[in-house]
């Protein structure tokens, strides 16, 4: 469609996007161009929005409010430093409605009749918010086991749910499955990079909201990677434009529990391999095979970041802590901020200078 860039894989094919095409016909995954980004925000719109001409996809109608979540100051001991970015205040409370909102403008904006997505939750009921909000219809494929809270708010939301007795990866395949079968727009939030259109809009709001400057450190979960990716991709753009000079360092996080990226990453690979994942109350990032696990690699080891994991007690008792200072997030939401306290606990120099991190989902949503 004109207007819209072009999809790229890395084979050297490129297509012009459809609601057809989700991945490049050698089986790879699909890109957006990358470059300076157009920094322009709209004065009086307070929504992600405000950033329209840095996005691809135009979908201002679409807008339920997303974007532009608090950055708190959320200092630890009395330390200087640590900012914590309330994602979970947003519509859907989590901040998978940034990408949401921008796969559900393109489908329509390419004429698609139905959508399709595979999620363990959050997205789904994101995708599923925006379809109605465009008035298309919308099957959500989850795994077995989704927070009974999750199913109850995209049932609402009016999508059919499709429950997967087996793995993410599972769930996964069969959505893609009922893709090939019925011809519907694959709204997913790891194969369409336009996605990342919408969780790139994390890091224009961090730099704007820090008055201009990027932070030292960015520390995010990472399970399919959307917001590492995101965050990475706007900060990349940002210092294309000339308006940083340098990238924050990211510091991935995984549940100890499901951490095919920290393995790939302690091993100095380049790609990551399948683990045999074990159950962790951070159910949102228990992903055993990213998709685009070695673009995470990229993105953490340009910036000069690592990977970290976190035992199902530090995810805990920092759930607990977060609670008591007025903040109710999803335990997977308090993985980020389990890694803070960790780097600046043992004095880790990943922990030097000022912290962003994100409270990706409500508490409303699932509960340890």
């Amino acid at each position: 469609m004109s207007g819209l860039p072009n999809y790229q894989c890395s084979c050297g094919r490129s297509y012009a996007p459809s609601a057809e095409r989700w991945r490049c016909d050698c089986g790879g995954l699909l890109d957006l161009p990358a470059g300076p980004l157009v920094w322009n925000p709209r004065a009086g719109d307070h929504s992600l929005w405000r950033y329209r001409d840095a996005i691809a996809v135009p979908g201002r109608e679409l807008s339920l409010g997303e974007g532009m979540t608090p950055l708190v100051d959320a200092s630890l001991d009395g330390e200087p430093g640590v900012r914590l970015k309330l994602e979970y205040a947003s519509p859907t409370g989590s901040f998978k409605d940034r990408g949401a909102v921008m796969l559900v403008a393109l489908a329509r904006l390419l004429g698609a009749s139905r959508l399709v997505a595979d999620s363990s939750g959050n997205a789904g009921t994101a995708v599923a918010a925006y379809a109605a909000r465009a008035g298309l219809p919308a099957e959500i494929f989850v795994p077995a086991g989704t927070s009974e809270k999750k199913l109850l708010q995209i049932r609402g939301h009016g999508a059919e749910v499709t429950v997967v007795d087996g793995s993410r990866k599972d769930t996964a395949a069969a959505a893609a499955g009922r893709v090939e079968a019925t011809g519907a727009f694959y709204a997913s939030h790891v194969y369409n990079p336009y996605f990342y259109e919408g969780t790139k809009t994390y890091a224009l709001e961090v730099f704007e909201q820090l008055g201009g400057t990027a932070p030292a450190t960015l520390v995010l979960p990472a399970g399919n990677g959307t917001l590492v990716l995101g965050a990475y991709l706007g900060f990349a753009g940002l210092r294309a434009a000339g308006l940083v000079d340098r990238l924050p360092r990211i510091v991935a996080v995984q549940a100890e529990r499901c951490a095919p990226l920290a393995a790939a990453f302690a091993a100095g690979r380049e790609e990551v391999a399948p683990v045999a994942p074990e159950p962790t109350v951070a159910e949102g990032i228990a992903i055993a095979a990213p998709a685009r696990g070695a673009h995470m690699l990229r993105a953490v080891r340009e910036t000069g970041g690592t990977v970290v994991t976190v035992s199902e007690e530090e995810v805990a008792r920092s759930h607990a802590s977060l609670a008591a200072r007025g903040l109710w997030v999803e335990p997977t939401g308090a993985v980020a901020y389990a890694a803070v306290r960790r780097l600046r606990s043992e004095g880790s120099p990943y922990a030097e200078g000022e912290i962003v991190a994100p409270l990706c989902g409500s508490g409303l949503k699932a509960s340890l």
